[in-house]
Parts: structure tokens; C-alpha cells; sequence
């Protein structure tokens, strides 16, 4: 039995199920047995020679048979398109939705800093906060040879200093945060490879 062309499968299955669809759903109705491209073509073709009805709805081509004419179609014809129009549109929708996700996560994650970036900005921080830390200690060492007004004056700046050394400390752990949800090892095991230095690490405790 010689096997039917791309044509005759498409038309006879279009006649049988009577009904309008798109040349995706018809190629996975086929459970491909024709090619994606065939059927694109093969329905192009069919329409242009008048055998079959297309239309198009936006970037969408819908494709239905041509009924007879002793055949009361029209309205469950148009029912029908519509159900599909519905439908189409529906997932048109939550694709673009997606899409503007997609397009959101992309633009945050160019705005982060990539491992090495977030390393370098660590190392850095960590440098100034042991700057603050000496200054710190410094400050505390001379507070007796220094009056009660100049001593305010040091209290404020020690003041001021632990603040910094508090925000510097969280804007670090964050970038630490952020490195350690793509690294594949433990806390402990970047800090190694990096050579950072905890406050904990050196004995040093905030002052609340």
C-alpha cells in the first residue's frame, strides 16, 4: 500500500475532525509524523490551491476545512474559532508576562557583581575595617592624657567610626551573602581561599 502524501494526510485529518487549528497543533495531533516545516508548507500550499480556509489572527495562521455546502457550519465553525482565538491569546499573554520576568531577572543579574568583583570589594572593605579597628584601639589608649572636652571629642569620633565599621561589616557579609549562593563550598572554605579575616577570627568584638 503506497503511503499517502504529506497533502491527503493533512486534508483528510482537517475533514475528520472538522474543526480549525493552528499548523503546531496539527503537528503534534499527527504525533509528528510529518515534519514541522512539511506541514507549515504543506498548509500553505493547501490554502493557496482553495482546499482548505486560512486565516490570520495577529502572527497566528489558523486553518480550517471547507465545508459543504449542504451543511449547517457556520455558527459551530465561528464557535469554534473563537474557542481558539480565546485560547491563543490567553497564552500570547502569559508568554509576554514571562518574557517581562525573564527581561527583569536578566537586567538584576548584569547588576551584580560577578565573584571576582564582589572578592576584590571584600578585600577592600575588610582593609578599611581594620583601619577603623586600630583607630579605634588607639583612641581608647589615649583617652587618659587627653581633657574631658577633647575626650567627648574622640568619644564622638570613636562613635561616628563604629558606625562605619558596622556598615562596612554588613555591606561586606552581603557581598559575602551573595558569593556564597553560586560557590559550591562552605563559608569557611572561601574565606580560606580568599585570606580574609572575620572580626571573630581576630578576637575583635562590636561594641553595642
Amino acid at each position: 500500500m503506497d503511503k499517502k502524501s504529506p497533502k491527503l494526510v493533512i486534508l483528510e485529518y482537517l475533514q475528520q475532525q472538522n474543526r480549525p487549528y493552528s499548523a503546531i497543533d496539527i503537528f503534534n495531533n499527527l504525533h509528528k509524523e510529518l515534519g514541522k516545516t512539511v506541514v507549515v508548507k504543506t498548509l500553505e500550499t493547501l490554502a493557496e490551491e482553495k482546499k482548505i480556509i486560512e486565516k490570520i489572527y495577529g502572527k497566528q495562521k489558523i486553518y480550517s476545512p471547507i465545508q459543504n455546502e449542504n451543511e449547517c457550519h457556520d455558527e459551530s465553525q465561528v464557535k469554534s474559532l473563537d474557542i481558539l482565538i480565546a485560547d491563543l491569546q490567553e497564552k500570547v499573554s502569559i508568554l509576554q508576562q514571562e518574557s517581562k520576568q525573564l527581561e527583569g531577572q536578566l537586567a538584576n543579574f548584569k547588576n551584580q557583581l560577578t565573584t571576582d568583583e564582589a572578592k576584590i570589594k571584600i578585600q577592600y572593605l575588610e582593609k578599611e575595617n581594620m583601619a577603623l579597628k586600630e583607630k579605634i584601639f588607639t583612641l581608647k589608649d589615649n583617652k587618659n592624657s587627653v581633657t574631658k572636652e577633647d575626650f567627648k571629642k574622640i568619644q564622638s569620633k570613636k562613635d561616628l567610626a563604629t558606625t562605619f565599621w558596622r556598615k562596612r561589616k554588613r555591606m561586606a557579609n552581603d557581598i559575602l551573602d551573595t558569593i556564597l549562593e553560586g560557590y559550591p563550598k562552605s563559608k569557611k572554605e572561601l574565606l580560606d581561599e580568599t585570606g580574609l579575616e572575620t572580626d571573630e577570627d581576630v578576637g575583635v568584638v562590636m561594641n553595642k
